[in-house]
Formats: C-alpha cells, structure tokens, sequence
C-alpha cells in the first residue's frame, strides 16, 4: 500500500501542475487581448460600430481583427468566451491551498511566535482574508472613487499594502506571500466571473433582443480588465515566492511585497506603452532596478534575535520519537551545514528555502521534508554531497513513519 505521505506529495504535485497550465492559459490570454486593444487602429471605411482593427501574423498566416467599442449591430453566429482559463486558475489554485496550506497549517500556515492559533482558526481566517480582500475592493470599485481611475488605483494600492502588513501579523512569512497573492488573484478572477463576463452577457442579450447595448458595461468590464492587466505580475511573484526565503522569511517582509506591486505595475506599464506605439519608456526598468535593489537590501538587513523557536505540539511527537537522538545526529551532520541560521558550507550565505535543521525543533518541525526528500528519495542532500548513507536514509524513513503511527 503506497505511503499516504507519498502519496498526498504526488497529489500536492499534480494540483500545482494543473494550476501552473491553467495559469499560462489565463495569463496568455490575458496579455494578448491587452496587447491586442492597445495596438487597435482606426480607419475609414469601418463596418458601423467598429472601433479599430490590427493585422497580424502569426504561425505562416495572417490575421485581420476588428473590435467593436459595444457590440456589432448583430450577435454573431459563433462567438467565444474567454472566461474558463481564470475559473480553472481559481479553482486549482485553491485546491493546492488545501493541499499544502490547509492540511499542512501546522508547518506551513500558523507560527505560534507570530499569532497563536488552532488550526480550524487558522483555516477560517484565512479563508476570510481571502473573501474580505474582495469585498472591501469590489466595494471600492463601485464607489464615487470608481469614477477615477487614477484615484481608485492609489487607494487600492494602499489597501494592499495594509493587507501585506496586516497578514504578516496573522500567518507564516511563506503564507502571508501566499495569501496576499491569493486575494489579488481571487480579485481578478471575481473580477471576470462577477462582473466582466456578466457584463457581457447582458450586451449579448440586449443584442438578441434587438435592443441597443448600453456602453457602460463595456466600460466598467474594461477598468476591471485593466487592473487585471497590472496585477497580473506581482501576482506571479507572490506565487512563486515560497522558494525566495529572503523575500518571505525577512523582518521587512511586507514591504518588499509592497514594492513587488510597483514593479509590476512599471513593467506593464512599459509593455502597454510599447503595443500602444506609444514610445518605449525605458525609464520604466531603471525604476524597476532601483526598487529590486531595495528589496534587496531590505531582504539582509539583520533581524532582531527571539531566540530558538518553541516546537509545535506536532513536532513535539517526532522528538518524543525513540528514533530521535540518532536522527538529529544524522541530520545535523548531513544536512545542517546548509539549512542553518549560519550555513557553513561554501557558497551558501542562507538556508535554503529558509528551512532551518539546526535546534531540534527545526528538525521535528521539518520532519516530513526530510522523510521526503532525504529519506523517501535521494533529492537530498544534493548530489550527495554529505555522503549520506543508505543505512541513515532508513533510519529517516523509521523516525517519520513510527512517530507518524
């Protein structure tokens, strides 16, 4: 029978596969209908109600798009919606929240040193984060400040920035990215599921019925799409940021999530200017650059001591282990020269990954990555380059599944 560790590994693999390609699909999309509205133009002899057009080549043929600013005179016989690629996206990507975050909350969602909670608690609140984040932003959107984009889009930013901080006070560093990245992109995806794509069903409607669509809705879709389009980035970024211990595991954590948000914005920023024809603000990179340099140093800057971190009630069942005495032997001759506060091998200057095998607690904290990845397989150490035995892989295997039963 295939070891439930083992195998809630391969699903935690294929869920973070599956959101990976949705992912791509919906980002794609996304970036070329932006690239696509901006490269529109406009000249006489248009079909009435068309606002511009592109050519454009691609894969041996040639392409000829019109856009019509609110609907063509009549629904058309075939018509695609791009609307599966966001819901898939969503969807898988709260399925490895569960996976990972859910039912590993003990190791990677809650730390006792930042806000003591059960992990029911923990699960609920950060379901609510994720739900608040949407509302308080929607309510926002529909507010008088929606009139102005400019204004809305600094308030909004503020608003983020508050939830970056705020969400460092109630979850892990490594949770904290995760569910900031998760609520702007549950922000987007709300964004096409309750607002962009309804709005269009009520065009499509108006058409069927013979009735002149009201330009409005294309113009309150359009502002969502557009933050879409600028958030897209930093989203990325926060996604992928539980490798980068220096950007989750740092004091100033959530500033640098802070300023993630404004490169982003830079970097679309130049890519819209660019299909726009609307020159090539290179200014866009310096910016850029000197805000990653920040993050840089805002990412070494020496954190206050708090001592030895105190093992969950988990980990406490791996220490009581009979296995352990020898385990931590193994593991801090093996492994500890990399994954400590203070690395000694050559070449790393921080644990990777910020995990820490060098207290007991790290080790029992730890325990599953261990069994995995030093005990289960040969991932690690790299390369062997510690010279682990086969005979200490074994006894790694022992400690997590007797401690397990």
């Amino acid at each position: 029978m295939m070891d439930f560790a083992i195998f809630w590994d391969w699903l935690s693999f294929a869920v973070r596969w599956l959101h990976v390609v949705t992912g791509i699909a919906w980002i794609g999309s996304s970036f070329y209908f932006v690239a696509l509205d901006l490269g529109l133009r406009q000249r006489p002899g248009m079909p009435v109600g068309a606002f511009g057009e592109e050519w454009q080549v691609h894969g041996g043929g040639f392409y000829h798009i019109q856009k019509y600013l609110v609907a063509p005179s009549e629904m058309p016989e075939h018509l695609t919606w791009f609307k599966w690629e966001s819901y898939a996206t969503w969807l898988s990507g709260f399925a490895m929240l569960c996976v990972v975050y859910y039912a590993g909350a003990d190791l990677f969602l809650i730390d006792p040193n930042v806000l003591p909670m059960s992990v029911p608690v923990g699960i609920l609140l950060s379901m609510a984060t994720i739900g608040v984040g949407w509302v308080v932003y929607d309510l926002l959107c529909r507010s008088p400040l929606g009139k102005s984009d400019t204004g809305l889009m600094l308030v909004l930013y503020g608003v983020l920035v508050f939830i970056a901080w705020g969400l460092t006070h109630l979850f892990t560093g490594r949770a904290a990215f995760l569910h900031l990245g998760a609520i702007t992109a549950t922000i987007m995806s709300a964004n096409v599921f309750m607002v962009i794509i309804p709005n269009q069903k009520i065009v499509v409607a108006d058409l069927i019925a013979g009735r002149k669509p009201d330009p409005k809705y294309g113009k309150i879709a359009k502002q969502r799409s557009l933050h879409n389009n600028y958030l897209t980035l930093p989203v990325l970024f926060l996604m992928l940021s539980n490798h980068y211990p220096l950007a989750f595991g740092t004091e100033f954590n959530w500033i640098i999530a802070s300023l993630v948000f404004i490169i982003g914005v830079l970097i679309r920023h130049y890519f819209n200017s660019v299909h726009k024809r609307a020159g090539n603000p290179h200014w866009t990179w310096l910016g850029a650059l000197v805000l990653f340099l920040i993050i840089i140093w805002l990412s070494t800057v020496p954190k206050v001591l708090t001592g030895e971190p105190k093992a969950s009630a988990a980990a406490e069942v791996y220490i009581a282990s009979a296995h352990f005495p020898a385990v931590r032997d193994t593991v801090l001759g093996r492994c500890s020269m990399c994954h400590a506060q203070e690395p000694v091998y050559e070449g790393i200057y921080h644990a990777p990954k910020g995990v820490m095998l060098d207290t007991d607690a790290g080790i029992a904290e730890h325990a599953r990555e261990i069994y995995l990845q030093a005990g289960r397989s040969h991932a690690m150490p790299p390369a062997n380059v510690s010279q682990i035995t086969d005979k200490e892989r074994a006894l790694l295997v022992a400690w997590f599944e007797g401690a397990g039963k």
